[in-house]
């Protein structure tokens, strides 16, 4: 019944996401938009990793495309609640993590979507990767989504109205991207700066997504990168699951 009841609110929320071509294509287009403008910047500089700077940077690009999207994914349930939608799902007898469930696979296939439109205009702009590490990248990216747009998803059932949702968002969001290196290598920073990051979880998020676009699959920032994506996954669901439940979602 749980695979039932969330293939149905999955199948739900895709059809409205895929209706909206416009949004799916606005959503890409900061990221893109770095790409275009910034990507060309970095070459040839020394970045401090293996690769080009085209496999420092596209990375980093993904990995921000699936922070700022799943965070800002909570705004839906406000606008639900406001019109009911909320209030009469309550009363079926779909599971309350079904309900979860089938919202976060929407937002991951969406942003995995978006990812590869990214990929592919970096391809065209020069970026050299192996197919394996670009598809271990989605897989990073789809994790990310799952558990950011759980968490986006129990705050907003916490909060009533966008003025306060939005402010909440914004002051994870931005330290976030700016304490992970998602732009550049921590690295290149102070050391003080580099030791700091180590205590955001999405730093081995983005080093490990590095490796695999240079085509190293075994280190130690690819092993750290798969326990801290799957292990915060898993706790940004259960944390969701027990907030839908307690707020009779």
């Amino acid at each position: 019944m749980l695979l039932h009841d969330t293939a149905i609110i999955y199948g739900r929320y895709l059809r409205q996401s895929l209706r909206s071509r416009f949004a799916l294509l606005f959503g890409v287009l900061m990221p893109l938009l770095y790409l275009v403008f910034f990507g060309p910047l970095l070459t040839g500089l020394p970045l401090g990793g293996r690769g080009s700077s085209w496999q420092v940077l596209v990375p980093g690009l993904l990995l921000q495309l699936g922070l700022f999207g799943a965070l800002f994914a909570g705004f839906m349930i406000i606008l639900e609640n406001g019109q009911g939608v909320v209030e009469r799902m309550r009363v079926t007898p779909v599971s309350r993590l079904a309900l979860l469930l089938g919202r976060v696979l929407r937002e991951a296939t969406v942003f995995v979507l978006q990812a590869v439109l990214l990929v592919l205009a970096a391809l065209a702009m020069g970026l050299r990767a192996p197919l394996i590490g670009i598809l271990i990248g989605f897989a990073f990216v789809a994790l990310l989504t799952v558990s950011l747009a759980s968490l986006s998803y129990a705050l907003a059932m916490k909060v009533r109205t966008p003025q306060e949702f939005g402010p909440l968002v914004n002051a994870v969001s931005m330290p976030s991207m700016l304490l992970s290196g998602l732009m550049l290598p921590m690295t290149l920073g102070p050391r003080w700066l580099d030791v700091l990051s180590h205590f955001m979880p999405f730093r081995y998020l983005v080093d490990a997504m590095r490796d695999a676009y240079v085509g190293a699959y075994t280190t130690d920032h690819m092993l750290y990168g798969v326990l801290v994506a799957v292990g915060f996954a898993v706790l940004a669901v259960t944390v969701g699951t027990r907030v839908f439940r307690t707020a009779g979602a």
